[in-house]
Parts: C-alpha cells; sequence; structure tokens
C-alpha cells in the first residue's frame, strides 16, 4: 500500500508543482540560480567520469576483443570493432545512464535536502500563508532547470567518452585513434542519439520531481532530513534502471 500511497501523493504533487509562476521576475531568477547548481556546479564531476570511463571501456573492450591470449593466439575480430563497440555504449548507455546516476547522488540530495530543510524550518508553511503555491515555489524552478541542463550535461559526457577512449589508444599498443575513429564511424545511427535524448530528458525529469517529492513531505527534523536524501536517491536510481530498460525495449528490443 506505501507504493500506492506515495504514487498517489507523487501525482498530486505533480498536480501542485505545474501551475504557471505567479511572478515571472523571480521565477527566472530562481531558475537561473538552479540552472547554475544543477549544471555548473556539477559539471567537473561528469567531465572527470566521463573521461576515465571512456579511457578505461576502451581499454577493457580491446584487451577482451582483439589481444591475443592462449585460447585465441591470432586476431580474430577486426580492430575497429572496439571502436564501435565503445561509440555505441556510450551513446545508448554510458552517457545518459551513468551520468544520470551519478547526478542522482549528487543533485538529487542536494534537491531532497534543500526542500527539506525549507519544511522542518517552516519555511514552506510560511509560503502558503502569503498565498504562494509552495509546491511550485520551490519544485517548478529546480525541475525546469534539470531538463534545461542534464541533457546538456549528457551530450558533454557523450563527447569526453569518446575523448577518452581516444586518450586511451595513447596508452595501448592493441589499438589506434584511427582504428577507434573508424569504428565509430562505421556504427553511428542518429536514431541512437534520439534514444540518448529521449533518455536524457526522462532522467533529469525523475531525477528533479522525485527528490522534489522527497523534500517537500520531509517531516520531523534535521534527522528525517538526511534521511529524505537517502530515500531520494535510492528511488532515483531505481526508476532510471527501471526506465532505461523500458526504453531500450521499446527502441532497441527485437
Amino acid at each position: 500500500m506505501n507504493f500506492f500511497t506515495d504514487f498517489g501523493r507523487f501525482v498530486l504533487f505533480m498536480k501542485q508543482t505545474l501551475h504557471r509562476p505567479q511572478k515571472w521576475g523571480v521565477f527566472g531568477s530562481i531558475l537561473v540560480r538552479e540552472m547554475y547548481n544543477i549544471g555548473i556546479q556539477s559539471l567537473l564531476v561528469v567531465v572527470l567520469i566521463a573521461v576515465f570511463t571512456g579511457a578505461v571501456t576502451t581499454i577493457q573492450t580491446a584487451n577482451q576483443l582483439i589481444t591475443p591470449s592462449d585460447l585465441f593466439p591470432t586476431q580474430l575480430i577486426p580492430k575497429f570493432v572496439v571502436g564501435a563497440v565503445v561509440s555505441t555504449s556510450s551513446i545508448l548507455e554510458l552517457a545518459p545512464t551513468v551520468t544520470c546516476l551519478v547526478l542522482a547522488g549528487k543533485v538529487g540530495a542536494n534537491i531532497a535536502s534543500e526542500i527539506g530543510n525549507k519544511k522542518i524550518s517552516e519555511q514552506i508553511d510560511a509560503y502558503e500563508v502569503m498565498g504562494i503555491n509552495s509546491a511550485s515555489f520551490v519544485a517548478l524552478p529546480k525541475i525546469i532547470a534539470g531538463i534545461i541542463v542534464i541533457p546538456s550535461l549528457i551530450i558533454v559526457a557523450n563527447f569526453l567518452l569518446i575523448y577518452g577512449g581516444v586518450l586511451a589508444t595513447k596508452f595501448t599498443s592493441a589499438l589506434t585513434m584511427d582504428d577507434l575513429i573508424e569504428g565509430a564511424r562505421m556504427v553511428f545511427h542518429p536514431e541512437y542519439v534520439k534514444i540518448m535524448l529521449i533518455k536524457a530528458f526522462i532522467f533529469a525529469f525523475i531525477i528533479t520531481s522525485l527528490s522534489s517529492y522527497q523534500g517537500y513531505y520531509t517531516e520531523y527534523g534535521a534527522l528525517e532530513v538526511g534521511e529524505a536524501g537517502t530515500k531520494a536517491v535510492t528511488r532515483i536510481c531505481i526508476f532510471i534502471l527501471f526506465f532505461d530498460l523500458i526504453i531500450a525495449q521499446i527502441f532497441l528490443g527485437l
């Protein structure tokens, strides 16, 4: 019953949140601040994770597919296949899913804790007394900011994943940069980019809406604020993986 209770309360929360702002000037200033908090302050983490993940994926894929071993002493698979695997996995899975799982821990926990602190300090109650739609005021700028900047971070991550693979070719003799680029070009399909962007927008909404909901319904004290952040991250990760499976089945399932 807890699932259905939470689901119904979440639907009512989103119905209350998705209202036209009462003061566009105030909304605009908050939106810019949230875009900075969610996007710019997460950029360094996204850059580091994308570059190192791309490099590690390239090295491991090359080691498993084209490096001679006792079982296969001769090379059976062309080297450009490594570029094809790294490029496809980066676009379809590593850039959108891994990046958003990382952002769930950083952005999701921050949003839940920030709104939770406002809840327990009775700031949200004060908004209601002043006739302000509190859910829309505290959550809507965060949701729209996330939908704008998180897909942008995912696009940046995708390029850096490939760049990390290019860097990895400098440290391994099994693969050259030309092999990597050739494989990436051979398998590139615009449909993959569309799937990546669909995942990006859905995951961005999941991260911001669930964390806002979890913070908005925080009760009691500071301990519960920490628990709200933990619950938000856990639920966000579960829903990201669930919708990742659904989207893959819809667009790529046979």
